[in-house]
């Protein structure tokens, strides 16, 4: 389980880049590609190793005018699949 003390960046193999045709954010790793929502994305944009988990919650609860309890939950999950599938890793 992600700490929320853990400081996530994203994984060597994977890249963060906006689809202008498409107007989305796509994380990109070899030969796949997952399209985020807007959710997912302003997360990934904040994993760089520099922001804690509760810092991204902070600031996503401040964004999005949730409750940060619900926030933290749902930033958790995201991050945890996304580590499951070697996409984030927490910095050194």
């Amino acid at each position: 389980m992600i700490s929320t003390s853990a400081r996530p960046r994203l994984a060597n193999k994977a890249r963060l880049r906006f689809d202008r045709k498409a107007t989305r954010y796509m994380l990109l790793y070899p030969e796949k590609g997952l399209v985020l929502n807007e959710t997912g994305a302003d997360i990934l944009k904040l994993c760089t190793g520099e922001h804690t988990v509760a810092a991204i919650v902070e600031q996503l609860s401040q964004k999005y005018a949730k409750d940060t309890v619900a926030v933290e939950s749902e930033v958790v999950t995201f991050l945890q699949t996304m580590s499951d599938r070697g996409l984030v890793q927490d910095a050194p």
